[in-house]
């Protein structure tokens, strides 16, 4: 999933006032939500370390965004100590406002044809094996920033062959032909992720579909079968446990390989609220329920996210598929 939360939700108006302008204009006339006290069992780290810093300069120095920051992920400390950032390519303003999602919403700036070869460049500076990319939602642009994907993915294997990439994509509904773009210079992992359960669409994820995402998630293993395809849900936004076996059974009708679930944690009072905390022995119990049910791998703790240990999972996946070849 797209990181959506802040360790306090006090913090977000602190990013808004730095940046001069309202982060979420469109939620500014609703009312406070409760922010309940977190658990002990949920404690993310900021990054504070010589690493995170040398992260961050890089990432201004190269003009690009990340999900961590933008998204206030909570293993923000813990990730960028390992020198792993999940770069958010296609700007920095989302055109969608999910009520989850603390990503900037608004109108766009225009699409920056360097960013790519930013990107590529700061790869090579990190000296990283494994990339995680994703973006905000660009229903302004005409392929949804599919070519942009593209062009990152191309780039960094024609620069860095040994280096793999994961892409985190948005829906890109009503884009035909966009999922072919990205396709192109295929991916060794393909992400995108359901977020909810059906019923909760409407509330929480308003300007998608859930179909829509499913069948993205199918398409992609029909047509480019040996990249691995991966989808994750947060809890604790009001589903029943019966909703999220049945999004794991809709899953693997797609042929999807890895499964995360994640602890929603809500990033300001403006946003959704947090329905309850699902406790670690309810996310084990949700790991088995997946794995019984086929996944090649599963992550479901409170703090997983879409990108947490991407790299270390992606051996992981590579394992699996071939453990499961052997037995077959």
């Amino acid at each position: 999933m797209t990181s959506t939360a802040v360790d306090d939700p006090d913090e977000a108006p602190a990013v808004e006032a730095r940046a001069g302008r309202p982060r979420h204009p469109e939620k500014a006339k609703r009312p406070d939500q409760a922010s309940p006290r977190k658990p002990h069992w949920i404690r993310a780290k900021a990054p504070t370390s010589q690493e995170a810093a040398e992260v961050r300069r890089l990432m201004r120095d190269k003009k690009l965004a990340t999900v961590c920051e933008e998204a206030a992920c909570p293993n923000i400390g813990e990730c960028w100590k390992r020198r792993h950032a999940t770069f958010m390519i296609l700007g920095e303003t989302c055109t969608r406002a999910c009520a989850f999602c603390n990503v900037r919403t608004g109108r766009p700036d225009a699409l920056d044809e360097g960013e790519p070869d930013r990107v590529i460049e700061s790869v090579a500076a990190m000296s990283l094996k494994h990339v995680v990319i994703t973006s905000v939602d660009r229903d302004d642009l005409p392929d949804g920033g599919a070519r942009q994907f593209q062009r990152c993915v191309a780039g960094i294997h024609a620069a860095a062959p040994e280096t793999t990439v994961e892409i985190l994509t948005p829906d890109f509904r009503d884009k035909p032909g966009a999922l072919d773009i990205v396709l192109e210079s295929p991916p060794e992992v393909f992400n995108h992720n359901l977020e909810t359960v059906p019923r909760l669409y409407t509330s929480i994820r308003p300007g998608a579909r859930y179909f829509n995402s499913l069948r993205l998630l199918q398409r992609a293993k029909e047509q480019a079968p040996e990249v691995f395809t991966k989808s994750g849900i947060m809890v604790g936004l009001g589903e029943s446990r019966e909703e999220v076996w049945q999004v794991m059974d809709d899953l693997r009708s797609a042929d999807v390989d890895f499964l995360t679930i994640g602890q929603y944690l809500q990033p300001t009072r403006k946003h959704a609220p947090v329905s309850r905390f699902v406790t670690p022995e309810e996310f084990e119990d949700y790991a088995r329920a997946a794995r019984a049910k086929g996944f090649l791998l599963v992550s479901a703790t409170p703090l997983t996210r879409s990108s947490y240990h991407a790299d270390r999972d992606f051996e992981a996946l590579r394992r699996a598929r071939l453990d499961r070849l052997r037995t077959t």
